[in-house]
């Protein structure tokens, strides 16, 4: 599929090139990653990724063979914004918390590809893997959305996702009080981000999610396309009950899908007639537009599916056009559940449980984990070669020799 097949603008040419300005950056790591990931997109039957909280997170994923990172707005609120606190989802930190994430995502596998390569590694790894971020609800209006765009662009993100809820009211897609806005504010969303995509010269994916499927709340009535859902009931700050359900997820996907790259209906359970459906609908009138789908661990999987269900439902999910699934919360699930375990170990044993950990470090090793050897995973030897490099190959001040590591680690 071309590039820009079936993608609608709503602005000129002439209106891009009058806000470039007369100079250009390039913003190299956000357009590889994008070229990167519609390659993916088209080639793999879906790309597969998990939610990253850390850089070094992030290297563990590559390194062991996932092609693509998301990056989790419930994550950043929870654990990684620069208010330095914990949040619900609620889009209650710096709006600019998840582009410096991202940031610091790219900056950990750049440094993970420049020590590989230090070292004269032949893998032909691909250290640099595509980023999707989560925008939330835009933060604020267009304006703002236009703004955001940028700043994960300059970040390096490869894709970013909006969701058409009211920024000021937003809410984790499984939490409750969630207020739409009004289709067509949300394409307006969209279209703002897609402008800051072009004025930034780069084809950054966009993912449009709609909160339809449980949403009660509207804003407004101004739209047409909003009415069937419309009970005629208002609440106490003014917003309209709405009809949740698939039928209106279905009519806002298909609103959506002309601006955007991917569209995604945030859902309560693991169903797959329900996905079967939504596919069905979206591409009866968009052949071939590439789904998304959120593997959510807010669902019990086990409650909901038998061993041999789960394991089929990323294959079954690809079949009916969901080229994009991930796992929104897995840092934080697998940061909190490992940490637990070492720790009510330690706490009764002592040195014992943290040598399982390591003894289980040297197991890994076998199918190409590193971390190990903590030293080098984050560049001492890397930093050698640049003190060796100013002194001229003469530095008496090396840190990896004769260092604990070099005469205890290596295998």
């Amino acid at each position: 599929m071309d590039r820009w097949t079936g993608i609608e603008r709503l602005y000129t040419e002439e209106e891009v090139e009058r806000l470039r300005g007369t100079i250009r950056v390039e913003h190299s790591l956000a357009r590889l990653g994008a070229e990167r990931l519609w390659k993916l997109l088209q080639e793999e039957d879906y790309v597969a990724a998990l939610g990253a909280m850390t850089g070094g997170q992030a290297v563990q994923m590559v390194k062991a063979g996932l092609q693509a990172i998301y990056l989790s707005g419930w994550q950043v609120a929870a654990d990684a914004n620069l208010a330095e606190q914990v949040y619900p989802d609620q889009s209650l930190y710096p709006t600019t918390s998840a582009p410096a994430l991202v940031r610091r995502l790219n900056n950990a596998l750049r440094r993970a590809d420049q020590i590989e390569a230090a070292e004269g590694s032949t893998n032909g790894r691909y250290w640099l893997a595509p980023i999707v971020a989560d925008a939330e609800a835009g933060f604020g209006g267009p304006l703002n959305a236009f703004e955001l765009m940028k700043s994960f662009i300059e970040a390096g993100a490869a894709g970013v996702h909006f969701e058409d809820q009211l920024a000021s009211e937003k809410k984790c897609g499984h939490l409750g009080g969630k207020v739409l806005v009004p289709t067509s504010q949300f394409v307006r969303t969209l279209t703002a981000a897609r402008l800051a995509a072009d004025v930034c010269e780069v084809p950054t994916l966009l993912v449009a999610r709609t909160d339809a499927l449980s949403a009660t709340l509207i804003t407004s009535d101004v739209d047409e396309r909003d009415h069937e859902f419309l009970t005629g009931e208002r609440t106490p700050e003014g917003y309209f009950f709405v009809q949740a359900g698939l039928e209106s997820a279905i009519a806002r996907g298909l609103a959506y899908a002309p601006y955007a790259d991917l569209i995604w209906f945030e859902t309560s359970t693991p169903d797959m007639d329900e996905a079967a459906e939504f596919a069905q609908a979206i591409h009866e009138r968009f052949p071939g537009k590439l789904l998304a789908y959120n593997c959510s661990p807010s669902f019990n999987w086990k409650q909901h599916l038998g061993d041999d269900e789960i394991a089929s439902f990323q294959q079954e999910l690809a079949r009916l056009g969901y080229r994009f699934q991930f796992i929104t919360l897995a840092g934080f699930h697998a940061l909190n559940a490992s940490m637990f375990e070492l720790a009510k170990g330690y706490s009764a044993e002592g040195m014992s449980a943290y040598v399982r950990l390591q003894e289980h470090e040297f197991e890994l090793e076998e199918d190409g984990y590193t971390a190990t050897r903590h030293q080098r995973e984050v560049g001492a030897g890397y930093f050698d070669l640049v003190a060796q490099a100013v002194s001229g190959g003469e530095s008496s001040t090396l840190a990896l020799k004769g260092s604990t590591e070099e005469a205890q680690f290596q295998r």
